[in-house]
């Protein structure tokens, strides 16, 4: 709290019950030890959707595709897997009239020794496509998928648990918009926060975890090698 004042970052994706109970498989170790990631977010936005605002596609008040698109994601993966060690990426604006990257690709290791691959695009044919995450573990793999991690389309373990393996079918559901339906419970929480019943899931140094991760790609893919975090300021 600076001046009176409490700051709250959206992590929405975070609330979603499909991440909540993959969550909750981590926290109790039934993944084992993590050995590989991978994340796709293949949407499409248009021409049009970034000539429809002067801000859309600059650097100064948009970002890319990893900026602007799929931070949810980036925010993700060091939620869910942890902090990262060091990563190597590729950008390019392949067919749309932007400044910034309607593409990109990053390589991530953790510092749990997990690797990791996220592939982003806007330029999937003709419509949203997939935002995905898959873990495979020692001891289990499982897939969110969907067009916002809104499916669970495998869940298996070596060991079994009641609790999560009875809901992990249920969690799924059904979705038209990529944002999916954790808004609500990230402003009750804010609520709560505000008036003193909770603690803020999503404050300002949460936030800082995935923002300094999305730094580390965009330097990465501009000076062509591989950068480490935390960065250095």
């Amino acid at each position: 709290m600076w001046a009176g004042v409490r700051l709250f970052v959206v992590k929405q994706n975070r609330l979603n019950p499909t991440v909540q109970l993959v969550k909750r498989a981590i926290q109790k170790h039934r993944f084992g030890r993590i050995y590989a990631v991978s994340c796709n977010v293949f949407w499409t936005r248009p021409q049009e959707y970034y000539d429809s605002a002067k801000w859309r596609g600059t650097w100064e008040f948009d970002g890319g595709a990893f900026m602007n698109q799929a931070s949810h994601y980036v925010d993700l993966l060091e939620w869910l897997i942890g902090p990262v060690e060091s990563v190597q990426a590729f950008t390019a604006t392949l067919a749309r009239r932007i400044e910034v990257e309607d593409t990109g690709v990053a390589a991530i290791r953790w510092r749990n020794g997990a690797l990791g691959a996220m592939n982003v695009t806007m330029l999937t044919y003709p419509k949203n496509l997939e935002g995905s995450i898959t873990i495979l573990g020692e001891k289990g793999t499982v897939r969110l998928g969907g067009v916002a991690v809104n499916q669970i389309e495998h869940w298996e373990f070596a060991d079994p648990d009641p609790e999560d393996d009875a809901q992990w079918a249920g969690s799924s559901y059904q979705t038209s918009s990529v944002y999916g339906f954790g808004h609500s419970l990230y402003y009750d929480n804010v609520i709560k926060a505000l008036l003193g019943e909770a603690p803020a899931q999503t404050d300002g140094r949460e936030g800082l975890r995935s923002l300094e991760l999305l730094i580390a790609i965009y330097q990465s893919a501009r000076d062509g090698r591989r950068v480490g975090l935390p960065l250095e300021y």
